[in-house]
Formats: structure tokens, sequence, C-alpha cells
């Protein structure tokens, strides 16, 4: 049986591009080239002096990149907190702008084979990168009911996280859960009968967000990305993050407030009897509110309706010291 893929359509493009204020001769990163939407809209918007680097950890994203035929773009397989050596290793120091789309693409939530969906049995692996780290498939086979709980819990918001972890640990001691449909009809059968208000969503979309989260370490990435992305921009330099849950924006929005402050987010700064003009200036600036896919963009493809665009700019000031994270 066939499953046919759907193209990706990227999110909030031209509010992308006019939020990386491209410079025509400047260096930009995709850091999540995904099908590279964000990626071809920056190379429309460069001029013949301009680059661009993109970074996938996935490898259909690295075979969607290779036919991107032209000379201003580089293009390498890498988690996106490994972005200083990925540019260390092309001979750049600073660049004009990165942006950050943490949404997975359609064509990987459509795949059976990769498992990150209900909706077609497949295996329940869930790495973006499968050749990095375990699948979905080993977490539940080794992690017991408490680690199981939090992580439904943290990662998926689940209220019935106690009730599915218990449901998991007993059916795996019966056979292995190793297929998507098989781990969809444990949560539907421990969540049971659901309030009204949640009728609209599948029992199981909360667990297979959580376990996506904690298999590919998607907030551990963002949390070291983010400080390392505004070490490497220029001043002026614009840094954009499009986040699709509560638990992303949630670490970019307190991430820039931190960062805009003249102590640049250091309470230990925050506590001495300095005065706020003698204070080291903030490394970031926040730019514009946070913006909205339109009515007509969500129409158009539904899949963007939990799209959030967040942008701030490096100012002239140095970064604090302990701002980078060493891990």
């Amino acid at each position: 049986m066939s499953h046919a893929v759907a193209a990706h359509v990227p999110v909030l493009v031209a509010e992308t591009v006019a939020a990386l204020a491209i410079v025509p001769d400047g260096i930009y990163v995709d850091a999540t080239f995904g099908r590279g939407g964000h990626s071809r809209a920056v190379l429309a918007a460069l001029g013949p002096a301009g680059r661009l680097v993109a970074l996938d950890r996935d490898p259909d994203a690295a075979a969607a990149a290779a036919a991107v035929d032209d000379s201003r773009f580089t293009f390498r397989r890498a988690w996106f907190s490994e972005l200083p050596a990925v540019l260390a290793a092309l001979g750049v120091e600073r660049v004009h702008g990165i942006l950050l789309d943490l949404g997975i693409s359609s064509p990987q939530i459509d795949d059976p084979a990769r498992g990150f969906s209900f909706r077609a049995d497949g295996p329940l692996d869930m790495r973006m990168d499968p050749t990095r780290g375990e699948s979905a498939a080993a977490f539940l086979a080794r992690a017991d009911a408490r680690e199981l709980t939090e992580v439904l819990r943290d990662y998926g918001e689940e209220r019935l996280a106690q009730s599915i972890a218990r449901a998991v640990v007993a059916a795996r001691a019966v056979t292995p859960i190793v297929r998507t449909r098989q781990l969809a009809a444990i949560v539907a059968q421990a969540v049971g009968a659901r309030p009204r208000r949640d009728w609209s969503q599948d029992p199981a979309t909360r667990t297979f967000q959580a376990l996506r989260i904690c298999v590919n370490r998607e907030l551990a990435e963002l949390a070291l990305t983010l400080p390392r992305a505004v070490s490497l921009l220029h001043e002026h330099g614009r840094l954009a993050v499009i986040s699709f849950h509560s638990l992303e924006d949630r670490i970019v929005k307190r991430f820039f407030a931190a960062a805009s402050l003249p102590w640049g987010g250091d309470a230990r700064l925050a506590r001495l009897a300095i005065r706020t003009d003698a204070l080291p200036g903030a490394p970031l600036a926040p730019v514009g509110r946070a913006q909205r896919p339109s009515a007509a963009e969500v129409a158009a493809n539904p899949r963007s309706r939990s799209a959030t665009l967040r942008v701030a700019e490096r100012t002239a000031h140095p970064l604090p010291a302990g701002f980078l994270p060493t891990a």
C-alpha cells in the first residue's frame, strides 16, 4: 500500500524574508533547510555576491538541497546547535541573518516510514536524523513509568500522562511496541472517554508530540542554539525564529526578553548596586511583535495555523560573560 507524501509548504515566507532585512551581499543561514522553501526565498532576495549556508539533520532534506543549483548556496548536514563549527569550517566568522524554522516538514509527517504520525502505520522511529540517537521504539522499550510520565507531561502537556505511561509499561510486558498505530491504540485505550472539548484532537496527538520532542532533543537543541546564533551575528544582524507550539515559543520569547535586558539577562548583575546606565548593554533588541500567519495563509495551508515568528537584532554591545552555553 503506497501513501502520498505531501509537498511541504513553508510558512510566513514573505514575513521571514522581510524580517531578515536582507543585505544584497550579506551572508545568511537557514539553519533548518527542510525542503528549501525559505532558502529559495532568501536566495531570490540576495544579490550576486550574497551567500546562503543551510543546515539540516534530515537525510531527505540533504537530498532536496542537492537539487538547489546556485553557486551562492552551501548545504551541510548537521544539527543546528553545530552551526558555529559548520561556519568555522567554511571560514565564516559572522553572518547577517539566521533563520530557525522549528516545525517538522509535511513530507516527514506524511511518510509512514519515518514514524512521526499515527495516521498511517509505520515503524515507531521519529528521529529527524535516523543515524543518530535512539528511536521512539527504543525509548519506549527502556523508559520506566516515571520517566514516561514526565516526558508526556512536560513535552506533550498531556493531562493523562500517568495513565498512558502505565498503559505503555503494561502493553510492552506483553509485546514490544514498535509500530505507530500500535502505540496510538494503546493511548486511545488508556485515555478512554475524553471530555467534549478534546473531541477535535486524536487522543494520541500529545503523546506523539512528546516522544518526537524527546527523541530529537528539540527543546535542548533550541536552548543551546539561540545564544550561539546571537554570537555569530554581525551588528544589526537579525535572528528570526518560527515556532509551532507553546513549549518552543516560550523558550524563544524568554530568551529574547532576557538577552534584551541591559545585563544580558544575568540575574547576578541585576542584584548588584550598579546604575542601569552603567550596566553592560543588551546584546539583542527585539524587532516588532510576534507575527502569526494571515487568515489567507491558514486557509491555504492549515498546518501553518500554530506558527509564531519572533525576530531580534544584534546590537553593538558585547556578549555578557557566561552568555554562551558550554554543553
